[in-house]
Order: C-alpha cells, then structure tokens, then sequence
C-alpha cells in the first residue's frame, strides 16, 4: 500500500475513539450508540473485508456506481493491514499527545468531529459552488486537488491540505490545564467583552439616546474625549506603574513582548516596564476594548510604537478566541452524546475572520506580519511554523536598488514611501498557537490584512456578479492605520468598505450555528466591534466615520488635542500671508461658494500680466479639473500638473512656468503628496482651499526661496477660507489665532519675518 493510502488510513482510523475502535475489531461493525450520523435508529452494515484496501480521494468521487460506498465500508477498509499492536500504540499515543499542532497532524478535516464520515462526503456533495472560501490571492494558480470544503469554482484560490487541517479550528483540541482559573478568567476583558448580553431595549434605545460625552486629561495622550450612546459611560485613569499579569495576556506574549518591543526601551525604563509611557496608556484603552481615534500618529515619531501596541493586542485578541474554541472543542469531545447546554459553547461568529488590519501599503503589511512571528516567536529555540513565508517576503518585499539613489526628499516623504509601496493588496493569516499560516483562504483566517483598494475589488457594488462580502460579518476587531494616506488614495473605498462592515451574510459557510453567539445571529455585531483609528491628522472626514460608524457598547475615545502653533511658524521666507474669508449658507454649499469667490473676486485681481507667476494650490481634484475647464474656457495662459500627468507633461509645465511662458500653474495636493517636486519661478501663491496636511503649507511657501533673484517684495500669498474650515485653520495659523479669525468677518493680514 502508497504511503498516501497509509496516511488516509490511519487519519480515518483517528476519528474514532478507543471504545468504537475494540467495537469495531470485535464485531467488524461500529455501535448504534457512537453513531451521530442520522440519529435514527438503522441497521448496522457488515462488509467484508477486500483483498485490495488501497483507496484514493477520487473513489469517493465517483459517480459511475449506482451505490455510494459508505463511510463504514471506508473504514473497515482499512483494518485489513492494521494489526492490533499497531492499534494499541496509536491509542498510546493519542493519550500522550498533548500539543495542538501534533493533534492537527494527525487528525483529518472530519477528525474529532460531531459528525462522520459518512455525513460530511454528504455534505461535500450537495456544496454548492458558490460556498467557496474567497481568495487570498489574486494572482494565484489553480491547484489540480483542493482541499475539503472548497470548490475549483475558484480558479485562484490558495491551497494547502497539510495547512488546511493544521489551521482548522474544528479538528483541534486544546487540553485544560490544571488549577482554577474561574477567578482570572472573570476578570480579562476579552471574557467581559464577548460574554457580555445587550437587551433589546438597549440596542433600541441606541438610536434616540443623545451621547453623552467627558473629558479627561491624560499625562501622554493629553485631551481625551469618552463618549457613548449606551446609559453607562465609565472613564478611567492610567496607573502609574503596569504589570504583565494584570493585562491578561495570552501565552507566550508575557515572555515575547518584552524582547519584541525592546528597541523603544532604555535604560531604567527598559528593566520597570515593557511599555514607554505611550504605549502603555493607549494598550490600556485598547485593551479595554474601546473604540479609539488617535489623530497624531506619524511616521517619523510614533508610528512604529502604534504598530507594535496594536500588533499585540491583535495576536492577544485571536489567540484568546481561538483557545476559547479549542477548548470548548474539547469539552464537547469528552462528553456523552445529547448531555449538555449548546448554549454553554457559543464561541464564535458567522465566519472565521475576527481581525481586518487596513493598511496602505505592502510595507505596511510586510511589517505587521513580521510583528506578529516576532510575538509568537520571542528568543525561543524552537522557531514557530510559518507557511509560505518565502513568496510572502517576495511579493510584498522591496529590492533597494529598485530606488534612484539621487531623489532628495523631505524626512517625512522617506518614511512615508518606504519599501513596497504598491496599494492594491490582500492576505488572509491563519493562527494556532505556535503556527502562521500566510495566503489562508478568507474564510479560513483568523486575521485579514488588505488596502482599501485591495477590499473594494473584492466587495465590488451593486449589481455586480462576482463580489462578496460575507467575510466582514463577524469581525471583532478593525484597525485602520495611516488614515490620512487613504484621502490622498480614494476615501470613498473606506466609506464603502465601513458600509459593508459587520453585515448578516448572505450564504452559511459551513457554520455550526450551535456555536454562533446569540448577538452575532441578532445582528448586534457591530456594537461589540473594536475600531482602532490612526492618523496623522484632525480631518472631518476622518472624524466623519469615526462618529458614525463606531457604535461600541463599551464608547468611544477620541484623542482632541489642539494645536497651540501652526504650520505657518515654519516659513521661512519673508512673506505677507491675505487669509480672505468666503460666506456659505451651509456645508453642501461651501464647494460652489468658494468657485464663485475665487472667479469673482481673488481672479480679477491676478489676471493682468503683472502678477505672473501664480501657482494655484488645488487640494481637491474635483476643484482642479473644475478651475482647468474655466480657465480653458477664458482662454487663460496657463498650465496644470496633477496626480494623473505624464513625467514629460509636467517637465514641460515646470519649464513653461519658471521662464514665464506660461502666467499661471494649476497644482493638485495629491501631485505634491507623491512627488513632492520643488517648483521654480513662484511669486504669488493662491491656496484656493487650505492644505489637508498642515505642514503642506509651510512647504509650499518656502519653495518661493528655491529662485532668489531679489524678487521678495512682491512676493504675495492668498489663502480662502470659511468656517466650515476651522480645523486645518487652528492647524496652520494656531487655535488661538484661528479662533479670532472665524469670530471675525474681516480679512486677516499676516506678516512672517522668516524665523522659526
């Protein structure tokens, strides 16, 4: 017999316990009472053993017999070359074996199950092709033999049987460990979170209760405002010394976390506490299970130190409900058929994935995996499994000499565009104690990891025929970090994404559904849903979908601190800044009200020839092919540079303009976002909208310096702005200044002297 024959054997042999094993030598039959196939009383088979009992996957596939074979007959079949010794052993080992990962090798897909053989090639035939797990990888090739469970309908879906059972949440065990833990359990806020019961009065009451708000200042995060619709809303303060223990952290993260986040510590600080002070006060509010927006994250400073926080609180998270399952797995295993609550055993959601981490790059992504084997892994010998690591590292690596070593860019532009910088992306990661597996299908991860980009291709829109959804139904945790890079991409794939968040799915997915939580099956999923939001910046439409989409039962924090200087402390020419402020009956309105502004009144000031050299700095691309097509329609001399010109397009326009051939020079932000070129040739600045990063304008003004030709006494600058504007004004000219400047109707004139 093939070794293939042997293994699938004694993988069909493990899914019987020891009694139905001595049942089965001794009568050649198993007992009615083990039987949880039909649960209805029939008549046991007895099949004579074959001479040839080398079976292969396809058999059972066959459909040229009129009579199916049975799962009995599978099994007996393979009792032929088996002898009792070998049986004992087996059942030797069994007892002994006390890993996960050994018990996954050994057990099949169905192994360990409530139900046989027999009932789940039933269930594999009447699979219909769309119950398919959703690919992971778009560019994948199609495998000749997927595994249980899937269909070759999806022609680019990741495959791997050996991972496949390893991963599987319903063939693996988790043995309880000895001592009481009722306590300490009763305690950990992952427990508190998922065990706790909305009321349907409550989830109704959402809906009209107005939110009430506190404010509280904390020593490294500053301003903080909790905010929740539900009746109660606690606040609390940070300790002043943390200890391991009393996080609750899975195992082995109390022991990996302090080497994994050793970088950031020194000195006396590294032996106290294996936090910064940073970190430790925003793990406290993560790991509280609040939804948080922290708006001040930057590449340069802190944004690594995000990373590492939020990494672990993801693997703490999976961890946790994975060992939850096992061992109710376990549970279920040890009892007697029909005795127990299935209530007692509700662990889960209507799919696999928990976790959905939106970044906006492969970098991004290639740095949270390596996150996460590092926090598995710690300074152990024995290193964790990880599945496809090599095509991991080669599809979302960067080769160096891939970058021209001659571009000058500003600090925060290197750190920013780091490594792989490609946008269109997805992965989904399984997790098991000790293992990784990378390119899981979506429906077998516990964590996905995608762009918004990456997501929208998958969800698709309406009346599209391929697009799915259904993997965002039960996810527990959501991590958008670098929100602020996603309005220089496409905001409207984030709306779109958050639009689909925690929806009922539209086909099962094989789900046991004795073992879905009751406020996952009432629809409740998104008020026990973690958003944890990181940006770079205060931007209403960041704080749009933080205050409509976050609903957590536990509230809302929202990091508010203002900015006491602005940006414009940075320029560092000599130049007279004219904030002119426009009237709009409401917000719908501001877009038009600032066209007309600008055409009636800041135009007719700039078109005679006198004023050349005027760059019109365009925040939105709607604005900018707006302003493009008037200024074709007046026949202006002029030229333009956005996102979308050629490399020889706007070589031409920076020549046009610095020799004066060309009066005026149409500039997008997302241009100046990417590419960050100094323009030539500026003498007068028109800002038509205020930059939506701060520092944009600082940037912008100083490029006036980049030709001295003794020109800077007709240097202007022109800036519109409304109300509706207060955020990116406090963050230019300082909250104060800004305050005086929205309270007054009248122009502000500012004066720099050049100093920081």
């Amino acid at each position: 017999m093939g070794k293939r024959g042997s293994r699938s054997q004694s993988q069909l042999l493990n899914t019987l316990t020891k009694k139905q094993k001595k049942h089965l030598r001794d009568f050649g039959e198993e007992h009615p009472f083990y039987d949880r196939v039909s649960r209805k009383e029939a008549k046991p088979r007895i099949c004579q053993l074959s001479e040839s009992s080398d079976t292969s996957d396809s058999e059972s596939e066959s459909e040229s017999e009129p009579e199916q074979v049975s799962g009995y007959h599978k099994l007996l079949a393979t009792l032929k070359n088996v002898s009792e010794e070998e049986e004992e052993d087996e059942e030797e080992e069994e007892e002994e074996e006390d890993s996960i990962i050994d018990d996954a090798e050994m057990n099949d897909e169905g192994g360990g199950s409530d139900f046989s053989v027999e009932e789940e090639m039933a269930a594999e035939s009447t699979q219909s092709p769309d119950n398919v797990a959703l690919s992971a990888d778009p560019e994948g090739k199609e495998d000749e033999e997927a595994p249980p469970g899937t269909s070759k309908a999806s022609s680019d879906e990741f495959t791997d049987a050996k991972h496949e059972s390893l991963f599987s949440l319903e063939t693996n065990f988790l043995e309880e460990e000895s001592g009481d833990k009722s306590s300490k359990a009763s305690q950990d806020p992952f427990l508190q979170h998922v065990n706790k019961e909305l009321k349907e009065k409550e989830i109704q009451a959402v809906a009209t209760n107005p939110k009430t708000t506190h404010e509280l200042k904390w020593p490294i995060l500053g301003q903080l405002v909790f905010s929740s619709k539900f009746q109660k809303l606690e606040t609390f303060k940070p300790p002043k010394d943390i200890d391991l223990k009393s996080l609750h952290l899975q195992k082995p993260l109390e022991s990996t976390w302090t080497k994994t986040n050793s970088q950031f510590l020194s000195g006396p600080q590294k032996s106290s506490s294996p936090f910064t002070p940073f970190q430790k006060e925003l793990f406290l509010i993560m790991n509280s299970y609040r939804d948080l927006f922290y708006p001040e994250r930057t590449s340069l400073k802190n944004g690594e130190e995000i990373r590492h926080v939020y990494c672990l609180h993801v693997i703490n998270h999976v961890l946790k409900a994975n060992a939850q399952v096992l061992g109710n797995n376990s549970k279920r295993r040890s009892q007697k058929f029909g005795v127990g609550d299935d209530d007692d055993f509700r662990d889960q959601g209507l799919t696999r994935p928990k976790v959905l981490i939106v970044v906006p790059f492969r970098e991004a992504a290639l740095r949270v995996v390596q996150l996460f084997i590092s926090l598995l892994e710690g300074d152990s010998k024995k290193k964790i499994i990880v599945s496809n690591k090599k095509r991991f590292q080669g599809e979302y690596g960067s080769d160096p000499e891939e970058r021209p070593p001659n571009l000058k860019r500003p600090e925060d532009y290197e750190a920013v565009f780091v490594g792989n910088i490609d946008d269109h992306f997805r992965i989904g990661v399984a997790i098991l104690q000790r293992s990784i597996r990378l390119y899981a299908p979506f429906y077998s991860s516990d964590i996905l990891i995608a762009s918004p980009l990456g997501l929208r291709t998958i969800i698709g829109g309406e009346g599209e025929k391929k697009r799915d959804f259904d993997f965002l139904s039960s996810i527990e945790l959501l991590i958008i970090d670098q929100a602020d890079i996603y309005l220089m991409q496409n905001w409207e794939h984030v709306l779109h994404l958050m639009n689909h968040m925690n929806l009922l799915p539209l086909d099962s997915h094989g789900v046991d559904f004795s073992r879905v939580r009751m406020w996952s099956l009432n629809n409740w999923s998104k008020y026990y849903r973690q958003t944890l939001l990181f940006g770079a910046l205060q931007d209403a439409q960041i704080n749009s979908v933080f205050n409509k989409y976050c609903v957590n039962m536990q509230g809302q924090v929202a990091v508010r601190n203002v900015p006491m200087t602005g940006s414009i402390s940075h320029v560092l020419v000599q130049l007279p800044h004219v904030f002119q402020r426009m009237e709009a009956e409401n917000l719908a309105s501001v877009i038009d009200a600032r066209f007309n502004f600008f055409v009636n009144k800041i135009l007719p000031q700039y078109r005679d020839a006198v004023m050349s050299h005027t760059l019109i700095y365009i925040p939105s691309y709607f604005d900018f092919v707006r302003l493009r097509n008037y200024f074709k329609k007046e026949e202006l001399n002029f030229t333009h540079i956005c996102e979308y010109t050629q490399k020889a397009g706007v070589s031409r326009a920076r020549h046009f303009f610095l020799q004066g051939e060309k009066q005026f020079l149409l500039f997008t932000e997302r241009f100046h976002f990417y590419k960050r070129y100094t323009i030539k040739g500026i003498r007068n600045l028109i800002f038509y909208e205020l930059p939506t990063y701060p520092h944009f304008y600082s940037e912008i003004c100083n490029m006036l310096r980049a030709t001295n030709r003794g020109e800077e006494a007709t240097w202007t600058c022109t800036v519109l702005y409304s109300k509706y504007d207060a955020q990116k004004l406090a963050a230019v000219v300082g909250v104060e200044r800004a305050a005086q400047m929205l309270q007054s109707k009248k122009n502000v004139h500012l004066f720099i002297t050049g100093e920081k």
